[in-house]
């Protein structure tokens, strides 16, 4: 058993990645809470192609966006271009970054977390967001609750999970085979991708799952003190049937 975890390149892709995560059923969350703090001072860690922090920034928002892959940002700044908007995208690792400013507002969206895949990882995570918040500053994360059924029930066939065009013109099928390893608490996931109608690549996604009693504890141990928990962006009552684990936090 292997204790290396990847995600693919092609996942990185980014016409291909808009084309799958082109939705924003996030956004009126984000900008709720985003908003509330007038003139805050905004960082995103995985910023990916600024699917969020565009729109944010289009609302008055002062934001930074903060992700690891270059080609993503590549195509944030290009998006930003074409709005007329100017934002600091940075290409840096969340795990160690380094910033000379604190921030009003640090958010970590769209289940990013699931790609820290040691303790260590999130550790050192959390680590930089509390070096890198104000004191009275405000942590905003969100990731999966897992569902032990669905990752027995995705183990035991591959499915299609995704079929789209990409807006340079690429036809784009994906489907996925998983296994989910219980000791290390990863989900091992492979993408198959089939381009214009013609097998492509086999891409990894492997995951991480957090458990909420175990996530509580280490935004705990880590300096946090958990204000508010959701079980959706509609702001529902966390409970075991969530399907989303949505934290509001601050320093302590």
């Amino acid at each position: 058993m292997s204790d290396f975890y990847k995600v693919g390149n092609l996942i990185y892709d980014a016409e291909i990645y808009d084309g799958m995560n082109g939705f924003l059923s996030d956004l009126d969350f984000y900008q709720k809470w985003l908003s509330d703090h007038k003139d805050a001072k905004i960082l995103e860690l995985c910023c990916g192609t600024g699917r969020l922090t565009i729109p944010l920034a289009k609302a008055g928002l002062d934001i930074i966006g903060v992700d690891f892959t270059s080609t993503m940002l590549e195509h944030a700044k290009s998006k930003a271009k074409s709005e007329g908007l100017a934002i600091d995208f940075i290409e840096a690792d969340m795990r160690s970054l380094n910033l000379p400013d604190s921030f009003d507002i640090i958010f970590i969206p769209f289940n990013s977390i699931h790609h820290l895949y040691t303790n260590a990882d999130l550790s050192q995570t959390l680590a930089v967001v509390k070096k890198h918040l104000s004191p009275s500053g405000t942590f905003i994360l969100d990731c999966f609750n897992p569902n032990i059924e669905f990752l027995v029930e995705g183990s035991k066939a591959q499915k299609t999970i995704s079929e789209y065009t990409t807006k340079d013109g690429r036809d784009v099928l994906i489907k996925e085979n998983m296994h989910y390893e219980s000791d290390s608490q990863i989900n091992r996931i492979e993408w198959h991708y089939f381009i214009n109608g013609q097998f492509h690549s086999t891409q990894k996604l492997d995951m991480r799952m957090f458990f909420p009693k175990e996530l509580d504890s280490r935004l705990e141990w880590n300096g946090f003190k958990i204000i508010r928990k959701f079980g959706s962006f509609e702001e529902t009552q966390f409970d075991s049937a969530s399907e989303k684990q949505i934290f509001i936090c601050e320093p302590k």
